[in-house]
């Protein structure tokens, strides 16, 4: 069918849909309904056929309209607390899977120039890590603590200190997705680099299972929660660069709301990162069982409640963009 007949044929219907939003009737939710679904069939139908055209921006906002009509008085229930961190968030991460997936890769890539530098250029630690870094880890190696720099702090002052600045780091790292999500990308391929460095520089002197064992009881949850604080940096940026049939501010909007409630999402696991850090990883005395097995409790739970469960809850649910 061509635009001017589809606009013809439904133009009488559009006109009297947006009357009936500005009518004493839209308090009617059998009518309001039924209106929201028309609408976005015809939404659908346009975005299929007349995908860049005035007819698709005119239904899309006009669907906006029928939405908030629908919700903008619906009240919040007494477990909204409970259903965001089961229902919303998850289905957050689901619908941002593809920005998350690009973050990891990211990071990945850099840990790895991070680690092949470092093996090529005996200073690049230096350059990436510093100097009083290096020297300070160089000598507790020799004193048989390569991992003091977890005790050089008193708990209470690291566990606070640490939070603090990875909650910091996360919301830097989202917020320069405005940058059209380069900016997010930049801040995820520094910390990478400085992680493969990190790493190889403990595997130079044969001590790489050892930090493995103490630094990630917190950095597998620190570390993915960079990356999907990465991923929600470039739900943002992408918003600006793809703002498909939506005005652009208004999928600013949206992608910044998204973002927002993904980092906010994040902050808890933030909260138990820096708790593990600052208490749990400085007993480098622990049982190897127990250092893998706080290890693979923490992964075990990224894997489920960021990959698996979203997955398994998106199969339940037939629509869920508008969360």
């Amino acid at each position: 069918m061509r635009e001017a007949a589809f606009v013809k044929k439904n133009k009488d219907k559009w006109q009297q849909f947006e009357k009936l939003l500005t009518s004493a009737e839209r308090n009617d939710p059998d009518k309001v309904s039924n209106l929201y679904i028309q609408i976005t069939d015809d939404l659908a139908y346009a975005r299929t056929f007349y995908p860049q055209s005035q007819t698709t921006s005119y239904l899309n906002h006009l669907a906006m309209k029928v939405h908030q009509s629908i919700y903008k008085n619906k009240k919040v229930k007494s477990n909204r607390f409970l259903t965001f961190w089961m229902y919303e968030l998850p289905l957050l991460f689901w619908e941002s899977r593809k920005q998350f997936l690009y973050s990891f890769l990211i990071f990945m890539a850099a840990v790895l120039i991070g680690a092949l530098s470092s093996a090529y250029d005996e200073n690049f630690p230096r350059l990436i890590l510093g100097d009083y870094y290096v020297n300070m880890t160089i000598e507790n190696i020799g004193k048989n603590d390569p991992m003091a720099v977890y005790k050089s702090q008193g708990q209470l002052d690291m566990f606070l200190g640490i939070t603090i600045n990875n909650v910091r780091v996360s919301f830097l790292v989202f917020v320069f997705g405005i940058f059209f999500s380069f900016g997010s990308g930049y801040l995820l391929f520094t910390n990478g680099i400085m992680l493969g460095s990190f790493q190889y520089f403990f595997y130079k002197y044969g001590l790489l299972f050892e930090s493995v064992l103490s630094i990630w009881i917190h950095g597998t949850i620190e570390i993915s929660s960079i990356i999907i604080a990465g991923g929600s940096g470039m739900v943002l940026g992408n918003s600006l660069l793809f703002p498909g049939t939506y005005p652009r501010i208004y999928a600013l909007k949206k992608g910044a709301k998204r973002g927002v409630k993904i980092i906010v999402g994040l902050v808890p696991l933030f909260i138990i990162a820096g708790f593990l850090e600052g208490f749990v990883t400085r007993l480098t005395e622990s049982p190897t069982i127990v250092k893998l097995g706080i290890i693979s409790i923490s992964a075990a739970f990224v894997i489920f409640y960021f990959v698996f469960y979203p997955r398994q809850l998106a199969k339940k649910v037939i629509n869920f963009d508008n969360v």
